[in-house]
């Protein structure tokens, strides 16, 4: 599962796709590029166009120069994405509305390998909306003009890649000369991580006969119908508890529906795998779907 964070972080691989849409449904993509930094400066690059198996839309060849020749001996969408995957490792992505690059790559791990990422991301377009709400538009070519950067070329991945990686590091600056430091600009941003902690019971009246009550619920992956917060509420209204963390006290594991696949394997999250773990040791912990959660609540 990949998370959403802010912060500056000093090392980070920054990412961009061109694809032919923007439907991981019906499109795909064209191009991969990426930079890995390292305090600031780029160490190594990656740059692919991939294999495509229909005419390019005349539209896409127009507004990124990328041609059908071009795509001609680029390697296939599974060999693109696993060679990006072995440049990525275990670091950070960073990028421009990013969740949308991450979405293409994601769905070719799941077409193709049965997989998931689990690298957290940074998307530089939610800071700049923090740092810069009186702007109409906060685009990557808005906050290049704005910041007076110039791009050898736009809609192409490696170039947009270096773009962003400027407007990111004078957003650092920005948030810095705001809020005195990054830690003030992250509490001012209201970013912190949700905690059993901090939720409590809206009510002091429980029905002790619903299957929920006293039972300790851990929450892993993206729920579609509730946010974390809400259905960590709902559990402790019902009487039940929540947990951080998957430990021998833990009852249900719910897991977000896009994260309940059969063919993940390496892709399960930490707190899936320990869960498995308890369970062969005899432990009384059942791992759910989303939706039996749901079901458990109106019941």
């Amino acid at each position: 599962m990949v998370n959403s964070i802010i912060d500056f972080p000093s090392e980070y691989v920054m990412l961009d796709t061109e694809t032919t849409g923007f439907s991981v449904e019906w499109d795909s993509m064209i191009e991969i590029g990426a930079l890995k930094v390292r305090n600031g400066e780029i160490i190594d690059t990656f740059e692919t166009f991939v294999k495509l198996d229909e005419e390019l839309p005349e539209f896409i060849t127009e507004l990124t120069g990328i041609t059908d020749a071009m795509l001609i001996d680029a390697p296939a969408p599974q060999e693109a994405v696993k060679a990006f995957l072995d440049f990525l490792g275990d670091d950070m992505i960073v990028g421009y509305n990013v969740k949308f690059d991450i979405n293409f790559i994601q769905e070719d791990l799941k077409r193709y390998f049965g997989q998931e990422m689990n690298n957290d991301y940074i998307d530089c377009m939610r800071i700049a909306r923090k740092l810069f709400p009186d702007e109409k538009h906060h685009r990557l070519k808005d906050m290049r003009k704005l910041f007076g950067i110039i791009a050898d070329k736009e809609h192409r991945a490696s170039h947009d890649c270096i773009a962003t990686k400027a407007v990111f590091e004078k957003l650092r600056e920005v948030a810095i000369d705001k809020y005195g430091s990054i830690e003030d600009f992250k509490k001012a941003f209201g970013y912190k991580g949700l905690k059993a902690s901090d939720i409590s019971a809206q009510n002091s009246s429980f029905d002790v006969t619903h299957i929920l009550f006293g039972m300790t619920c851990v929450f892993t992956g993206t729920l579609e119908k509730m946010t974390r917060r809400e259905a960590m509420q709902a559990v402790v209204d019902i009487g039940g508890i929540v947990g951080d963390n998957v430990t021998k006290d833990t009852n249900f594991l719910i897991l977000g529906n896009n994260d309940y696949c059969k063919t993940i394997k390496d892709g399960k999250s930490t707190k899936q795998k320990k869960a498995e773990s308890l369970m062969l040791k005899g432990n009384d912990i059942a791992i759910i779907p989303e939706n039996v959660f749901y079901e458990m609540l109106e019941s």
